[in-house]
């Protein structure tokens, strides 16, 4: 099975990531091959870097080459995919049978709540300016930006994270239960 997420920022993917690789998936990130270009570029990974390097992978390659490096490693493994922020992602993954996009959703104040609670380096420190970093994500301008908004339209399940971790947890049983 090929799990993918995708969601907005805060909104609780990496802890269902961190979940499913409690069960022995192999997880996976878009931002991965992002980071191994700019690594080879020689180019110091920040959250503005790693946007920037996206766009710019996705103008050389297309706009699912980030998912199409993903698979090549894969090899029909059952994997935990991240960080799916375009269609042309998503459109690349469904190259496997085995694919369903999960999108984890969650309030605004909720997420930015979780923001300032886990505190990454490139987070917004101030609420407007995640509100309007979020807006930047929703919409691309090119076949080579974000589009969150038509991400998530592609998604075959949503996951509400409005609770607790446990809350969230069983619904991750739940839900693979059904996926099974």
């Amino acid at each position: 099975m090929l799990v993918g997420l995708t969601g907005r920022n805060a909104s609780g993917k990496t802890t269902v990531v961190q979940w499913f690789a409690s069960r022995g998936m192999q997880t996976m990130s878009c931002s991965d091959s992002i980071r191994r270009w700019l690594s080879e570029e020689g180019i110091k990974e920040t959250r503005e870097s790693l946007i920037k390097g996206g766009r710019e992978l996705r103008r050389r390659g297309g706009a699912g080459v980030l998912a199409e490096m993903l698979l090549h490693e894969l090899s029909g493994d059952d994997a935990v995919i991240d960080s799916i922020r375009t269609p042309g992602e998503v459109k690349a993954l469904r190259a496997r049978d085995d694919f369903v996009l999960i999108e984890i959703r969650a309030g605004v104040d909720s997420r930015w709540q979780r923001s300032q609670e886990r505190a990454r380096p490139g987070d917004p420190s101030d609420r407007t300016a995640f509100v309007s970093q979020e807006a930047e994500e929703e919409v691309a301008l090119d076949a080579a930006g974000q589009a969150l908004v038509a991400t998530a339209e592609m998604a075959d399940l949503v996951l509400f994270n409005v609770g607790s971790i446990e809350d969230l947890h069983g619904d991750l049983e739940d839900l693979i239960g059904r996926l099974s």
